[in-house]
């Protein structure tokens, strides 16, 4: 690829920028941008870097920079495009804004940083409480909060059912509504995150188990030759990631203590490999002698889930080699790297790295076994 701007190579960006709600940036500051960040992770909130040009006579230092056009809580949407087909990859908010004056013509840029929506639930500490609600009755209620910004919701109902008992207890709400909805979350071994698109100003607030079912996206290659679409691929087994969780309930009425058998974690982490991997470690999980049962087992089957997957593996890929938009948080296969490491995997992690003339993709995969279930991959 050439050095050309982002927005003109084999490789369309655009920007959409505003308070709330956004509009295509004027084609100056598409020109001007230098280099873009933007990572995204199962579970944690996805963040973005834009570095911009900040030429002393040009649009952005003249009058968008002055006007607040790249204030904290301007609202960002980036959306890639390749072999046109287009990929909302970030829809967030600027947190913090750099200059960087030099002396060497060119050399001076705007750097702002930022992170996405679910930034606006960790914004106020609040205290509430939620009676006769089970846990994902309390999500879609916090949830809905936030639809002026164009957020939708997939909610899983959670697996062990843990049925409201106000006479018994109410369940009360300290501190942000992002760390309430991502304690939710913990305690039912589910995940928490906003997916943008599938267009620009709408995106997805998942509340649920990691999505592992479903169509793959098309296989990383390595080691192919010719038909290789990764630069690098690297796998590791970590022996003590997987623990057993040990859980003990109480009798109210008799005061026996039980210990709560091993939970199947088929329902949340269908498995990818063919031989799991073993549980070396045993933890004893503090305090749910005194949590009603479906609590107690809730959090037994939270711990062993995520616990599961001790088979990592990290990358980089170039995009217009691949030909595809690598998504986090969905199923991708792998080709070429033996017997024990082929197969699908669960893509945990993806950082997009544009410049001019180059899009990268470094990512992590993950999955709890060894030897693929399948003969066959998606190409």
């Amino acid at each position: 690829m050439a050095d050309e701007p982002i927005g003109n190579g084999p490789v369309h960006l655009t920007l959409h920028m505003g308070p709330k709600l956004t509009r295509p940036v004027p084609a100056e500051v598409t020109e001007a941008l230098l280099s873009a960040q933007i990572t995204s992770t199962a579970g944690e909130r996805s963040g973005f870097q834009l570095a911009f040009d900040l030429t002393k006579k040009g649009l952005i230092a003249r009058r968008l920079l002055p006007e607040g056009f790249f204030d904290p809580k301007t609202r960002v949407i980036v959306t890639t495009s390749v072999r046109g087909i287009p990929t909302v990859v970030l829809d967030g908010l600027i947190v913090r804004q750099e200059v960087g004056a030099s002396n060497q013509p060119g050399q001076t840029t705007l750097t702002v940083t930022g992170e996405d929506l679910t930034l606006l639930m960790d914004l106020e500490e609040r205290t509430d409480r939620y009676p006769n609600l089970a846990p994902s009755q309390r999500v879609e209620r916090i949830l809905a909060k936030y639809a002026d910004y164009g957020i939708d919701t997939r909610i899983i109902r959670e697996q062990v059912q843990q049925p409201p008992r106000e006479q018994l207890r109410v369940d009360y709400q300290t501190g942000t509504d992002l760390q309430y909805l991502n304690d939710l979350a913990r305690a039912n071994g589910y995940t928490f995150y906003l997916d943008p698109g599938p267009v620009p100003g709408r995106s997805t607030a998942f509340w649920g188990p990691e999505q592992r079912l479903g169509r793959r996206q098309h296989a990383l290659n390595v080691n192919m030759d010719s038909n290789s679409t990764v630069d690098q691929l690297t796998f590791a087994y970590d022996g003590t990631a997987r623990e057993e969780p040990q859980a003990r309930v109480q009798d109210p009425r008799t005061r026996d203590v039980r210990l709560l058998a091993q939970p199947d974690i088929s329902p949340l982490r269908p498995p990818l490999g063919r031989r799991a991997s073993p549980a070396l470690k045993r933890r004893t999980l503090s305090g749910t002698a005194k949590k009603e049962l479906g609590q107690a087992e809730a959090e037994a089957l939270a711990r062993a889930a995520t616990s599961a997957d001790a088979i990592s593996g990290s990358g980089s890929l170039d995009v217009t080699r691949y030909g595809y938009v690598l998504r986090p948080r969905e199923l991708v296969g792998v080709r070429g790297s033996g017997v024990t490491y082929d197969g699908d995997y669960y893509v945990k992690s993806v950082t997009h790295n544009l410049r001019p003339g180059s899009y990268q993709q470094n990512f992590t995969l993950s999955r709890e076994g060894l030897i693929a279930r399948s003969g066959t991959v998606r190409p």
